[in-house]
């Protein structure tokens, strides 16, 4: 259980002998049907358990919260690794109802790459371009939904820099064998969003200790990988379904690659000549414009 749900639950159960009994029925609620009521409004709420969203609004404030909002964002913070994937089914279907799903889907991912401009660091994202610069190797390293992540990174990498490593996750035997040789001279970029995978807390632990630079790219300082970050970049990710909208974190990644690679634009354009002249020899792509105009 991560931090802010201990804390939550906890604050919860030591006002619950002083609550009315309107803020009992929804502290009862909260704690037996929490991945429901994350995601209802404050009306929405009140109604489900028999009191007013006035009520709901209360006992947010009640909690120490400035309102409603605050709270469903830390119910919401509290359950993202705690939901199985029919859950994670069920909460969408709440959600979305008799909603266009494009429309809504779409909207969310607008709103999550608004809270990442935010959220994000901008100091921390500075010294991870200058880090990555600067290593010996870049190890990148991302486990299940995030390998997608961890792959696009490596493929754009690789195409400026000579020193990238994409850490094949199939088995927890060969994340090892593939870092093993990793020290204070190398940096790890880590992908991370739930659910969280004990395969990169494990990695991480190792690589830590090794004195790497470690780039941590998760949603929360509460995450299990933010704890061996060297450097913290977040970006908010959204249930969708059963799998997590991650288009924010490939925003953050995308704007990470462009920063890294006009470090060295020099470099970079002097690999992307010599490229262009071999995709062209061996005709790697295809030539539409002489297609069109023939």
């Amino acid at each position: 259980m991560t931090k802010i749900s201990r804390s939550l639950l906890k604050k919860i159960e030591s006002v619950y002998p002083t609550l009315s009994k309107g803020h009992k029925k929804i502290a009862e609620f909260i704690a037996e049907h929490y991945d429901k009521a994350a995601f209802l409004t404050a009306a929405k709420l009140g109604e489900t358990v028999g009191t007013s969203e006035s009520t709901v609004v209360r006992f947010a404030t009640e909690l120490g919260f400035d309102g409603y909002p605050e709270l469903q964002k830390a119910l919401q913070e509290m359950i993202r690794n705690k939901l199985t994937a029919v859950q994670r089914m069920e909460v969408t279907s709440i959600r979305i109802g008799e909603n266009d799903v494009v429309e809504k889907m779409l909207q969310s991912d607008i709103e999550m790459i608004k809270s990442t401009i935010e959220l994000v660091s901008r100091k921390d994202f500075k010294n991870s371009v200058e880090a990555i610069n600067k290593a010996r190797k870049i190890y990148i390293l991302g486990v299940r939904s995030s390998a997608s992540l961890a792959s696009f990174m490596a493929f754009n990498f690789n195409l400026a820099y000579d020193n990238v490593v994409l850490v094949d996750t199939n088995s927890d035997s060969e994340i090892f064998e593939q870092t093993f040789r990793i020290n204070k001279e190398d940096v790890c970029i880590a992908i991370s969003f739930p659910r969280y995978s004990n395969q990169i807390i494990n990695a991480l632990r190792f690589i830590s200790d090794s004195g790497a630079t470690v780039i941590s790219i998760t949603d929360s300082e509460y995450s299990p990988i933010a704890q061996f970050s060297t450097y913290l970049l977040l970006a908010k990710s959204d249930i969708a379904s059963f799998v997590d909208s991650l288009v924010a974190p490939l925003s953050l990644i995308n704007a990470l690659i462009v920063a890294a690679t006009l470090g060295k634009k020099t470099e970079v354009s002097n690999n992307f000549i010599e490229l262009e002249r071999i995709w062209d020899e061996y005709q790697v792509y295809d030539k539409v414009e002489e297609s069109v105009n023939q």
